[in-house]
C-alpha cells in the first residue's frame, strides 16, 4: 500500500473518530414545526406602534398574518435535556387581549430561548427576551430555575451594564390548599416586592390576597374571591387604594363569553368559539367603543 492511499484511510479514520466522539453524548434529538395565522377586522385599538407619551387609537383597518414556529429538542446520555426555537412571524398582529394594535411585523426569522435542564435545574438564555418576575418588562437576558423540597426558586439576571431591572427573583411554596408566592425585583429605582397567598377552600371557591411594595410608592393590598360553577365564573378584587375589578365568564362546549368591569367603569367584553380543525372565532368590544373580529388558525 503506498503512503498516499495510506494517509487517506488515515485521514478517513480520525473523521470518523472525531464525529463519534462529538456525538457519543447524544441520546435524542427532535425538531417540531408548527404554524399560524390570523385575519379579521380592527376599529379603535390602542396603536402601540407610536412613540408619543399619549395614548393614540388606530382607526379602522384589517389585520392578516401567518407564522411558522421550529422547536428543537433534545437529550444526552447523562441526563441534560436542552430546547431552541426559531420563529418567522409576516403580516399585521393585534393584541385581542389588551385592545392593542401591534401593527405590522418584521417578516424576519427571531431566535427564541435556548434551555439546558436537568437534576441541577434549569437555565435559560434570550437576549432581552425573560420576562422581570416581579413587573413582567421584558428585560433579563438569563434566569435559573429548580426546585428544594416543596419550595421553587426562580432568579433572571439582566447582564447590560446599568440595567433599570437588572434582578429579580421569585420563591412559591404550596402545602394542602395554600399556595405562597413572594417576588422582587432590585432595579436603580430601589427594591420591589409582592407577596401573594391563594387557598382553595373547596373545589370551586379560591380566595386571594397580596401586598404590593413598588421601590418609591406606596404599598397596596388586594384582596380578592374567584369561583366557578357548572361553567360559570366569578372573580372580584378590591385594593385598598380605591381599585377594584369584577369579571365574568361563561364557557359551554368550545364557545366562552367573558365581561370585566373596573372602577373606572370601564368594561370589556369578549367571545371565542372553536370552529374545529384548528380555527378559532374571536371578538370583543370595550368601553372606548374598540373593536375586534377575526379567525386564528393552527397548523
Amino acid at each position: 500500500m503506498n503512503n498516499s492511499m495510506r494517509n487517506l484511510k488515515m485521514k478517513k479514520l480520525l473523521i470518523a473518530t472525531t464525529a463519534l466522539v462529538a456525538t457519543a453524548g447524544m441520546a435524542a434529538a427532535d425538531i417540531t414545526i408548527t404554524g399560524h395565522a390570523s385575519a379579521g377586522f380592527h376599529s379603535g385599538l390602542d396603536d402601540v406602534t407610536t412613540t408619543s407619551n399619549t395614548t393614540d387609537i388606530a382607526g379602522d383597518g384589517i389585520y392578516s398574518n401567518a407564522g411558522v414556529d421550529f422547536t428543537m429538542s433534545g437529550a444526552t446520555d447523562n441526563g441534560i435535556s436542552f430546547t431552541a426555537s426559531v420563529n418567522i412571524d409576516a403580516g399585521e398582529e393585534i393584541d385581542s387581549g389588551d385592545f392593542e394594535y401591534d401593527g405590522a411585523d418584521g417578516g424576519t426569522a427571531g431566535l427564541g430561548a435556548v434551555t439546558m435542564s436537568g437534576t441541577f435545574g434549569t437555565l435559560t438564555f434570550d437576549n432581552n427576551g425573560i420576562d422581570n418576575l416581579y413587573s413582567d418588562a421584558t428585560t433579563h437576558d438569563v434566569s435559573y430555575a429548580t426546585t428544594l423540597g416543596a419550595v421553587g426558586l426562580t432568579v433572571g439576571y439582566d447582564v447590560t451594564a446599568d440595567s433599570a431591572n437588572a434582578t429579580s427573583a421569585q420563591a412559591t411554596y404550596t402545602a394542602g390548599g395554600m399556595a405562597f408566592t413572594l417576588t422582587g425585583s432590585e432595579a436603580t429605582a430601589g427594591t420591589s416586592t409582592t407577596l401573594a397567598v391563594s387557598y382553595a377552600l373547596n373545589d370551586t371557591v379560591t380566595l386571594t390576597a397580596d401586598t404590593d411594595q413598588a421601590a418609591g410608592a406606596e404599598s397596596v393590598m388586594t384582596m380578592g374571591a374567584s369561583t366557578t360553577l357548572n361553567g360559570v365564573s366569578v372573580a372580584v378584587e378590591s385594593a385598598n387604594n380605591s381599585t377594584w375589578d369584577v369579571d365574568l365568564g361563561y364557557t359551554v362546549g368550545g364557545f366562552a363569553l367573558t365581561y370585566g368591569v373596573d372602577e373606572t367603569d370601564g368594561w370589556t367584553a369578549t367571545a371565542t368559539a372553536a370552529l374545529g380543525g384548528g380555527a378559532t372565532f374571536s371578538a370583543g368590544v370595550d368601553s372606548e367603543d374598540a373593536t375586534y373580529a377575526g379567525v386564528s388558525f393552527a397548523f
